[in-house]
């Protein structure tokens, strides 16, 4: 091959440069895939980590390393000075009780923890309390802050959606991101507002990276969220999305199958009724659906307008 054709594939191949978009656009590619959270100043090659050597026995890892440091080794942030870092105490002001959050637990004595604790809730203040010092479940550790409830608990109608969101988790109240946004315009079609109805979920802290609930965390959660519809006792709970409504009305078939229609909630105290629904989350991933939906709604609004039995 001559030098000129080698010259002329070369201008062939284009020169891209980086644009302050391609950023953004990375940026916002992490963000979707669930890595939106900084959890050390430094990278770490886990893979390395696990290749290295175990320690020898009887010798303490921090005698390991200085011994290293006096043979002229150099003590550079790696794997090993990493895990020791990590291996050592927590630093001084650390808040324990988070760090407690995460300690290992079976997940039938933190169920029967949680159902415990939740029965001792008189009020729904009592009840959020209680939650914002349970340390039975982990997703305490990875969320934000608590995502307990928004809107009037006094309202004849009460929202559970499944799990917060990355937005719900920085503001602390549950469907305020675009689906949020969205169940706001569906109530105001039937003349409901946040001030007329009250909201939760059934899971109060964010899952890392908006993955799903895993069934021990539910399972844990469940009791919080039966006392807050106990305490609430509203007239008629509507779940959005098929995990809220299969696991609040013991379900086992679809929400396809399952919107749309009536079920019985036994609150402990009284039998309301209850109604599911597609959640908004979904709805903005299949605008079609918005028409069932629609008539979801109107179904509630018809049982609003009925008289009282």
């Amino acid at each position: 091959m001559s030098a000129n054709t080698i010259d002329k594939d070369k201008r062939q191949i284009p020169t891209v440069t980086p644009q302050p978009k391609d950023a953004r656009e990375l940026l916002a590619f992490y963000l979707d895939a669930g890595a939106d959270a900084l959890i050390g100043d430094t990278p770490v090659d886990r893979m390395a980590e696990e290749a290295l050597p175990p320690p020898a026995a009887g010798r303490p890892a921090a005698a390991r390393v200085a011994k290293e440091g006096a043979a002229g080794g150099s003590l550079k942030p790696g794997p090993t000075l990493d895990r020791l870092r990590r291996s050592g105490p927590p630093p001084a002001g650390e808040n324990r009780s988070r760090s407690a959050a995460v300690a290992p637990t079976s997940p039938e004595a933190a169920v029967m923890a949680a159902r415990q604790a939740a029965r001792t809730a008189r009020t729904l203040d009592e009840l959020r309390a209680l939650l914002e010092a349970f340390e039975g479940c982990a997703l305490r550790a990875t969320a934000t802050q608590l995502v307990f409830a928004d809107g009037n608990p006094q309202s004849r109608v009460m929202f559970v959606g499944e799990a917060p969101g990355y937005d719900e988790d920085i503001v602390g109240r549950p469907f305020v991101g675009r689906s949020g946004k969205l169940l706001d315009l569906m109530m105001a079609a039937i003349g409901l507002d946040r001030a007329s109805v009250y909201i939760a979920n059934v899971v109060p802290w964010r899952p890392p990276g908006n993955r799903t609930p895993t069934p021990q965390e539910t399972a844990i959660c469940l009791p919080f969220i039966r006392r807050q519809i106990e305490l609430a006792n509203p007239d008629f709970m509507v779940c959005l999305g098929g995990p809220a409504m299969q696991t609040l009305l013991s379900v086992k078939d679809g929400i396809t199958r399952t919107r749309g229609r009536w079920f019985p909630y036994d609150t402990g105290t009284r039998e309301i009724r209850a109604l599911a629904t597609f959640h908004p989350a979904f709805l903005l991933r299949s605008p079609l659906q918005k028409r069932f939906a629609w008539r979801d709604f109107l179904a509630l609004k018809k049982a609003l307008a009925a008289p009282a039995t």
